[in-house]
């Protein structure tokens, strides 16, 4: 008698990445590619959109293989996602009201703490470093206004 496939919540979310990379090809789709010399909105789009379903595709079907039913992530793997991504939401929350290169800063130490840098001078080495260089490389090289915020 074979076993019923259990059901993952892994597996729900990248069904939801392959459902998502066609809906961005189709989109896309519609704003056209151009030509080589002068790409069109819809290529980026599109070429991304397909990534995302082909490598979707691949995981899926290798989901629906495994004789596991073991998830991917631990506790402690679940934690640190959930904290990531609480501290991205956070960085685009905060963003206006501090400022993209302060905000950048504290998101990047928030970052290093969570991935268990040791210490607080090489996560703020790293958090500081990473600041300049966004502030160099956007506001400063590419004179690109990113938001200032309050402190601004």
């Amino acid at each position: 008698m074979e076993k019923a496939p259990k059901f993952r919540l892994e597996t729900l979310f990248v069904f939801f990445l392959l459902v998502l990379g066609l809906v961005i090809s189709i989109i896309s789709w519609g704003y056209g590619f151009g030509s080589l010399g002068r790409p069109g909105p819809g290529l980026y789009p599109f070429f991304i959109g397909v990534a995302i379903s082909v490598f979707s595709l691949f995981i899926l079907i290798s989901e629906l293989r495994s004789d596991t039913s073991r998830s991917i992530l631990d506790k402690g793997c679940a934690k640190t996602v959930v904290f990531m991504t609480l501290t991205f939401c956070l960085w685009i929350v905060a963003m206006p009201l501090l400022g993209y290169v302060v905000v950048t800063l504290l998101a990047t130490y928030a970052f290093c703490k969570v991935m268990k840098l040791e210490g607080w001078w090489k996560p703020l080495a790293v958090s500081g470093g990473t600041a300049l260089f966004i502030y160099l490389l956007f506001d400063y090289w590419l004179y690109i206004d990113l938001p200032r915020g309050i402190l601004g």
